[in-house]
């Protein structure tokens, strides 16, 4: 399956809502572009889509939302893409943006995976 892949605009829409906090970082993920907070994922694109982290009872409030299948019929459970209008509309989606850091600030920080050591060739 090829990912879809976000255009500038959506882009620079999605930087624009994230906070401005040192403790916030935006990197890729999966050829789109994710917001971090202690090396958790809050917020993030799928295309020209955005989708944030909320508990599954608010996600199901959400107005316009729905749930975020990033491979058909896989839901990602404890994420909702919100509105389809979002970049048009950021004040209606910046305070779901704002929750979801709130609930992912407050998880344990993951830590960070030691590398990998190199395997040596086998000898023939």
């Amino acid at each position: 399956m090829k990912m879809p892949k976000p255009g500038e605009k959506a882009k620079a829409a999605f930087t624009a809502i994230v906070p401005g906090d040192p403790a916030i970082t935006l990197r890729p993920m999966f050829g789109n572009l994710a917001a971090f907070v202690n090396g958790n994922m809050f917020a993030g694109l799928f295309g020209d889509g955005m989708f944030v982290r909320l508990p599954d009872v608010e996600a199901a409030k959400v107005k316009g939302g729905r749930p975020f299948e990033p491979v058909k019929g896989h839901r990602m459970g404890g994420y909702v893409m919100v509105q389809d209008d979002w970049q048009s509309k950021p004040a209606a989606v910046k305070p779901l943006v704002i929750r979801a850091l709130t609930i992912t600030r407050a998880m344990p920080a993951k830590s960070k995976k030691p590398a990998a050591a190199k395997k040596k060739p086998a000898k023939r």
